[in-house]
């Protein structure tokens, strides 16, 4: 008899299944928003095996870059939003919020400041910092949860790209890791 039902349960949960799935979505996960659709680290759906084998593609999933280095070229000692010289970076990191926001993956991300060579290792970590830190707060502002960005690191003016001069403004600039 035991054998009979657990027979009939298995026989009637695929047919049930496959009325009602298609893709997977989040339900009572706590990582995952209710009814968020379930995809790999490559932004593939997962699908159910028992579901029609031959469903539309799933909505594309932004995948956010492990590296992300904003060109937002501060000017001379500074470390606001509005003294970017480059306003057109902006967008940029504007455009990677948004993909960290719709990301499936819950990212961790870090912030990290660096300056040119001019002024003492003390001085440019403190500038860093603060340029990693106005970036940070910029992205929270823009709607990324707070829990999901390290606090601010800065590396002043140790590790300079190789490809400019010392002090040039491309010297300045913040780079976000994404995990």
């Amino acid at each position: 008899m035991l054998a009979g039902a657990a027979t009939a349960m298995l026989a009637a949960g695929p047919a049930a299944a496959i009325d009602d799935e298609a893709y997977w979505y989040a339900v009572g996960d706590r990582d995952r928003p209710q009814g968020q659709l379930w995809v790999n680290p490559y932004g593939q759906c997962w699908e159910s095996v028992f579901g029609p084998s031959n469903l539309p593609p799933c909505e594309t999933v932004a995948i956010v870059p492990t590296e992300f280095t904003l060109r937002l070229n501060f000017e001379f000692d500074e470390y606001e939003m509005q003294n970017v010289v480059n306003r057109d970076e902006i967008v940029r990191l504007d455009r990677y919020i948004q993909d960290v926001i719709a990301s499936p993956a819950n990212e961790f991300l870090t912030v990290v400041g660096h300056t040119d060579v001019v002024g003492s290792f003390e001085y440019n970590d403190a500038l860093g910092m603060r340029r990693a830190t106005t970036v940070r707060n910029y992205m929270i502002a823009q709607g990324v949860t707070p829990n999901r960005i390290a606090p601010a690191q800065s590396r002043g003016k140790r590790e300079l790209l190789p490809e400019y001069p010392a002090d040039s403004v491309m010297q300045r600039r913040v780079v976000i890791h994404a995990e």
